[in-house]
């Protein structure tokens, strides 16, 4: 086995070549990150994506009949489903005021740091809206 002194060498050792490699790896990070940031471009409002799940649920919205349906139907008129349709325009109208309002026309695009409420208020509305 090895003594005390020579345990302490090799750990001093390990420190060193430790400390070594942690300066040159940050200084290579950095170079990298510098170069991805000059690169990287804002990525567009609207896509294809977006485009494509926006139309996918207005079709599905249109092919089932959703607003017939819950305004002619009895059984769905109930005190949950007004509990749920509230916490739902909660949930909109939060989300609205995030996107349009404080991204578009004040062009704070961290919202959630400006206004660190916001994000937990409309999640806890969305879950309240679906469990209802």
């Amino acid at each position: 086995m090895l003594n005390d002194s020579e345990l302490a060498t090799l750990r001093n050792r390990f420190k060193r070549d430790a400390e070594f490699l942690m300066q040159t790896a940050t200084a290579g990070d950095e170079d990298e990150k510098s170069q991805e940031e000059k690169d990287a471009k804002p990525l567009p409002r609207l896509n294809r994506h977006s485009i494509f799940w926006i139309v996918a649920s207005i079709g599905v919205t249109y092919y089932v009949d959703f607003l017939r349906n819950i305004m002619e139907n009895d059984d769905i008129k109930s005190w949950w489903f007004n509990v749920g349709l509230v916490l739902l325009g909660v949930c909109l109208s939060l989300a609205m005021f995030c996107i349009v309002y404080l991204e578009w026309f004040k062009g704070i695009l961290h919202y959630d740091q400006e206004y660190p409420a916001i994000p937990p208020l409309t999640t806890a509305a969305f879950i309240a809206a679906s469990c209802r």
